[in-house]
């Protein structure tokens, strides 16, 4: 069982609080022959895959390795640039890595604040009056758990599909939040969480949760 992520979401809707637990590595190495089956540009200084999809590539994955050698910024560490040695049929076949790109910190903000108007809209369409929004969100590979406090306060974990107990986890983030965060007389709701007893407190929970169980924590 495996706990990615924690993400915490203002009443705006905006994110105060983010942790990757444990992010697993999605790494694809295979051999190319020339023309090449997936398309490959640079985009901020990274080459991605923008069409084709086999082997377990997938848009949006980017290029990390050519003939087992290291990619900085769109160039071989040999100095080499990626783009041209792509184009030179002389170079195939050619064994090319890709790899899951890590998300950067203003790509969190942008996901966290489109939760929002999902969670809203859920409400809205919900056919019971007073719906609660998106508790559960469940995907082939992953499961997200939501939990709003009555301040509107969200707090989300992400995490695999063979994880119990979620809700008694929220919960106790919940508690370790009201004790560390709210307690701060110079804490404000829609302020980001910067407290490291919050912090601290978080990873040794999520560990013991992975480690003895969620119902021993």
């Amino acid at each position: 069982m495996t706990i990615n992520s924690v993400y915490i979401l203002s009443k705006s809707g905006g994110l105060i609080y983010q942790h990757d637990h444990n992010i697993p590595t999605v790494e694809n190495e295979k051999t190319f022959s020339f023309p090449l089956e997936v398309k490959l540009e640079l985009q901020n200084r990274n080459i991605v895959v923008t069409y084709g999809q086999r082997d377990g590539i997938k848009v949006g994955h980017m290029l990390v390795g050519i003939n087992g050698v290291k990619l900085v910024n769109g160039q071989l560490e040999d100095g080499r640039d990626a783009l041209q040695v792509l184009a030179d049929e002389t170079n195939y076949p050619i064994n090319l890595k890709f790899a899951r790109p890590k998300l950067t910190t203003n790509e969190k903000i942008f996901q966290a604040s489109m939760f929002y108007p999902l969670y809203a809209l859920a409400c809205q369409l919900s056919p019971e009056p007073r719906s609660s929004g998106i508790e559960v969100l469940e995907a082939d590979n992953f499961r997200m758990n939501c939990f709003q406090t009555l301040t509107g306060v969200k707090f989300m974990v992400i995490t695999d599909l063979k994880q119990t107990g979620i809700d008694t986890l929220l919960h106790r983030i919940y508690e370790l939040y009201a004790d560390y965060a709210l307690k701060n007389p110079f804490y404000s709701l829609e302020m980001p969480i910067r407290c490291e007893l919050f912090d601290e407190h978080l990873k040794s929970t999520l560990e013991q949760a992975e480690r003895l169980g969620i119902s021993n924590i």
